[in-house]
């Protein structure tokens, strides 16, 4: 079994609480991504898990067993690190294959199974060349080979695509994907990029400052962020939020108006007090240009292709908001735009609290 299990895992450094009270499980066979901005903590809880680190209060359990006390080779882990960290002297073969001699691994077994991993990962023709006869990508290769190779109970990936030209982490993340779905081994995976999260996740782990904000499956982070937060940090382009004070419209169904007057109807089963101060949150790609719903018309104040499609800022108003058009469309500086917005594309959440209101 490949489970892994925190129960009120903390962590200090210090007088500095670096993990508050995590609660967590991951079951067997998952692929869980760690997400969140620089500092809130996600690499030291994969550094806990490992053993590299030790918590300051909570139970690890791997496969239903407590690991606290356990050294990191005790643990039944293998870690692929941001560095790659190979043996300089080494070939890649040898590299792969280092652990294995330390187990008493008999050479028959050796020779079978880094063929199999490096015909797994594409690494058949460079198995004796050194870490620096290899590019970025091949070396991460090896990398996660070495790890591969030792038949783990769970896989922990500590940010290992930083490195990368953004090119070859596309290529890479794709490959390690096509690894977890070929292999079924539980995996744990830390990154500062959502856009790799969304990708690679079975569940998203979303944290800040210590603590966990949501836990779900990349689209239901997408479509129901629980706070302002998770809202702001999952979708790219971000969400846009604009503040608004709740009032009543047409039979008396609940509106949000902005301070320049605009009204936006909200959904009548949303629990929201009249004047009750919230804030709207708009994904840019339900900014419709020309569509249905509420009406918002403003200014283009910059225009950015990205090839399929262009991002668009424009002022309506005070509000600076980034709206998508298909990247065919011919769109100019200054040029008006007008987009409509439909209610059921409308998050809300209260100002005070950052939580989302259902």
């Amino acid at each position: 079994m490949g489970s892994v299990e925190l129960y009120n895992v903390r962590k200090n450094f210090g007088s500095f609480e670096a993990i508050k009270g995590v609660d967590l499980k991951i079951d067997d066979g998952e692929f869980a991504v760690l997400v969140g901005p620089s500092g809130c903590g996600k690499s030291t809880l994969l550094r806990i898990i490992a053993g590299l680190e030790d918590a300051s209060g909570g139970e690890i359990r791997i496969g239903e067993r407590p690991v606290n006390d356990l050294k990191p080779r005790q643990r039944n882990i293998a870690m692929v690190f941001q560095s790659y960290a190979l043996y300089p002297h080494m070939t890649a073969h040898d590299n792969m294959a280092f652990n294995l001699k330390l187990s008493k691994v008999p050479k028959p077994g050796i020779i079978e199974r880094v063929t199999g991993t490096s015909r797994m990962l594409g690494l058949e023709a460079l198995l004796g060349r050194r870490p620096g006869q290899l590019s970025g990508g091949q070396r991460q290769r090896v990398a996660m080979g070495r790890a591969i190779i030792r038949d783990p109970a769970v896989y922990l990936f500590d940010e290992p695509l930083s490195n990368l030209d953004a090119k070859l982490r596309v290529q890479m993340r794709g490959e390690i994907k096509m690894l977890h779905q070929n292999v079924g081994t539980t995996a744990i995976y830390v990154t500062h990029d959502q856009i790799e999260a969304m990708t690679l996740a079975n569940r998203i782990v979303v944290l800040n400052n210590g603590r966990i904000e949501q836990i779900g499956s990349p689209l239901e982070l997408y479509r129901r962020p629980q706070n302002i937060f998770v809202a702001g940090f999952i979708g790219s382009p971000a969400m846009n939020f604009i503040d608004a004070v709740t009032a009543a419209g047409e039979g008396n169904r609940p509106l949000a108006r902005f301070a320049d007057g605009t009204a936006l109807d909200l959904d009548p089963e949303l629990s929201v007090r009249l004047g009750q101060e919230v804030v709207i949150g708009l994904r840019p790609e339900n900014l419709v240009r020309n569509g249905g719903g509420a009406q918002l018309s403003g200014r283009v104040s910059l225009v950015e292709p990205t090839g399929a499609q262009t991002h668009l800022t424009a002022e309506f108003g005070k509000q600076s908001l980034v709206t998508i058009v298909d990247g065919s469309e011919d769109v100019r500086f200054q040029e008006a735009l007008t987009v409509g917005i439909l209610p059921e594309h409308i998050h809300v959440f209260d100002k005070s609290t950052g939580a989302r209101i259902t």
